[in-house]
C-alpha cells in the first residue's frame, strides 16, 4: 500500500493544538466517535464504559513518556534531538531535527559528535530507509541529559510547550516511551472507576515508542519500514486474553502500539507471552486476529497508523468514519479526540 492510498483531505485547523484541560475540558471529556458496522456514532470519552459489556477486556500500555527532545551543539549550530530508542549497550536511534517544527533530514558528519549535557551522541549511520533517523552511540549518561535538559517531544502543530505530566497517562509506570502512547491518555480515575463498576477489566503490556514525526508519505510513494520498538506482553496479560475470547468476551486494544504488541504475541490461535523488539506491520495484506475493538486516536494521511486502520476495520469503514470525523470537527494528534472501532467479523 502506497502513500496516495492512505490520502484523505483533512483541514489543519483540526489539529489539537494544546491539551483539552487548557481547552476547559476534563481529559474524558473529549469527544469519542465509534464505528462499527452500522456507521459512526458520537459521544463523550467518559461514556465508554457504557458501550463495552460485562466481561470484556481492555489491554493498556504502561510505558511512560520520556522528556526525549533534546538541545544539542553540532559543528553547523544548535539542533534538536529526539532520541527515539535504545538497542543495547550505548547504541540509539535518533531524530537530528532543525527545530520543532523543522525536521530533517539533517546532514551529519560521522566524526563529529551532538553534544549536550552529560551526554554526547556520536553519529554511526542514518537508518536504512529512514534518512531522518540516525543511529548513535552514546557516552555518558543519556537519562541524565534527559532529566537536565530533556523536555517531551513535539511537533509544529502544538503553539506551546507543556509539562511532561501533560504527556502521561494514568497507566505510566515503566519510562521508555519517546512519545506519548496517547490512545490511553483520555482514561482517568473516573472512567476506570466507571469500568470496574461495568464489569470490565484491564491488563497491561509495554510498548516503547519512538518518534512517529516520519512515517508520512508526502509524495504519495511506498511507506517508509517500520523500525523495530521493544515490547513485553506477560504471561497474566497473554492468559487474559485467551480466557476473554473462550468465555465469548471481546479484547479491546487500548492504542495501535497495544495491537503491535498483541498481534506479536499471537501464535495464529491465541497469544503467547513473548518479549523483544517488533516491527510487524499491520494493514489490508496483514490481517488482526487478537483483538475485537481499538480505541486509538485520528490519524494523518499517509501515515502506517492509517494503513493498520484500514487492516483493522476495513478500508470503506474508516474512510466514513473519518469522513464524519471531518464533518463534525473532530480533532487530530495526541491532545485530540478518540476513536474506537469494531473489527468486522473474520470470514
Amino acid at each position: 500500500m502506497t502513500g496516495s492510498d492512505l490520502d484523505f483531505v483533512r483541514p489543519r485547523e483540526l489539529d489539537a493544538t494544546r491539551p483539552p484541560e487548557s481547552r476547559g475540558l476534563a481529559r474524558d471529556g473529549v469527544r469519542l466517535l465509534v464505528t462499527d458496522g452500522a456507521g459512526s456514532r458520537h459521544f463523550a470519552f467518559r461514556q465508554l464504559p457504557e458501550l463495552l459489556a460485562p466481561g470484556d477486556l481492555l489491554v493498556v500500555n504502561e510505558s511512560a513518556t520520556l522528556p526525549a527532545s533534546l538541545p544539542v551543539r553540532s559543528p553547523t549550530g544548535e539542533l534538536r534531538l529526539n532520541v527515539s530508542t535504545r538497542y543495547g549497550g550505548d547504541v540509539w536511534l535518533a531524530e537530528p531535527r532543525y527545530g520543532i517544527a523543522a525536521p530533517g533530514p539533517v546532514p551529519l558528519d560521522p566524526t563529529a559528535p551532538l553534544v549536550t549535557r552529560s551526554a554526547r551522541f556520536h553519529p554511526i549511520g542514518p537508518y536504512p530507509g529512514i534518512a531522518r533517523l540516525w543511529f548513535f552511540r552514546a557516552e555518558g549518561d543519556v537519562a541524565a541529559a534527559m532529566a537536565e535538559v530533556g523536555t517531551p517531544i513535539r511537533y509544529g502543530y502544538v503553539g506551546a510547550a507543556f509539562p511532561l505530566a501533560a504527556y502521561q497517562t494514568v497507566f505510566a509506570r515503566v519510562p521508555g516511551s519517546a512519545e506519548m502512547p496517547s490512545a490511553g491518555r483520555p482514561f482517568t480515575a473516573r472512567v476506570l472507576r466507571d469500568l470496574r463498576r461495568c464489569g470490565i477489566s484491564i491488563a497491561p503490556i509495554v510498548l516503547h515508542t519512538g518518534v512517529s514525526s516520519l512515517e508520512a508519505s508526502p509524495d504519495g510513494g511506498e511507506l517508509p519500514p517500520v523500525y523495530p520498538e521493544p515490547f513485553d506482553v506477560p504471561a497474566a496479560t497473554a492468559d487474559r486474553i485467551n480466557l476473554a475470547h473462550a468465555q465469548g468476551h471481546r479484547v479491546v486494544a487500548v492504542g495501535t502500539t497495544v495491537l503491535r504488541a498483541v498481534e506479536t504475541a499471537w501464535d495464529g490461535g491465541r497469544v503467547v507471552p513473548r518479549r523483544g523488539f517488533t516491527c510487524v506491520t499491520l494493514g489490508p495484506d496483514r490481517p488482526v486476529r487478537s483483538v475485537e475493538g481499538l480505541v486509538t486516536g485520528f490519524h494523518d494521511p499517509r501515515t502506517s497508523h492509517l494503513s493498520l486502520l484500514f487492516g483493522f476495520a476495513g478500508t470503506d469503514r474508516v474512510r466514513a468514519a473519518y469522513r464524519d470525523a471531518v464533518r463534525e470537527r473532530y480533532l487530530w494528534h495526541e491532545f485530540g479526540d478518540s476513536h474506537l472501532l469494531w473489527r468486522p467479523p473474520a470470514a
